[in-house]
């Protein structure tokens, strides 16, 4: 009988959706896998793209996790004080195998201290204020540093499931679920970084994003 394997994301308002649902999309292919959505209550949470997630277990109903991972998006700002969150990482974090991040959850990771003296990832409008809580910051797609492995901004989050399915089932059990989602990304257009998009582009991002915050 195959053991169980908790699978843990934290979810909460104003989230980047794809930094969960693509992640736990590839994850659940995994034998055993129980994929935990989880927030403070049961009500659905509104992501950034206006639509909802259902939790489907709160902080304090949560089994111990074999995997914590925290999603970005701009919603993680008002949780970066927030005890509750903070408390629940904290105790999640002590006795999961694998602690991790999507997109900008590094820096709620940061703030509960479980990056300290750690390499890591993050979306590259925010990877600098990783750094104010002790990690350093890696400009990669995946970061691997111990048990602490982080994904960099949005679709990253597949490459990190990838990542994260081999360390949990195997080299092989993760190629098979890169065919089985069919991810073989060929983008139309060449601008999915800072260093390809060009500085106009780049200023005209971090507007859209001050002016969402």
């Amino acid at each position: 009988m195959t053991p169980d394997i908790h699978i843990g994301f934290l979810i909460f308002p104003q989230m980047t959706q794809l930094d969960v649902t693509g992640p736990a999309e590839v994850l659940s292919r995994i034998p055993g896998a129980k994929i935990h959505m989880i927030w403070k209550d049961l009500s659905p949470v509104t992501a950034d793209a206006g639509f909802s997630i259902n939790p489907t277990t709160t902080f304090d109903n949560c089994p111990d996790l074999d995997v914590i991972c925290v999603c970005g998006g701009l919603g993680v700002v008002s949780l970066l004080d927030d005890e509750m969150t903070l408390q629940f990482l904290k105790r999640q974090g002590s006795v999961a195998q694998y602690v991790t991040s999507v997109c900008s959850g590094s820096l709620l990771l940061g703030s509960a201290g479980l990056l300290q003296g750690y390499k890591a990832a993050c979306h590259w409008a925010f990877r600098d204020q990783l750094s104010g809580f002790g990690a350093e910051p890696i400009a990669e797609r995946v970061v691997r540093d111990r048990n602490r492995i982080s994904g960099g901004g949005v679709t990253a989050g597949i490459d990190f499931g990838l990542t994260l399915a081999a360390e949990l089932a195997g080299d092989e059990l993760a190629r098979t679920i890169q065919l089985f989602i069919e991810y073989d990304p060929q983008p139309p257009f060449d601008s999915g970084s800072p260093e390809k998009a060009g500085p106009e582009r780049v200023a005209a991002v971090q507007a859209m994003i001050t002016k969402l915050s």
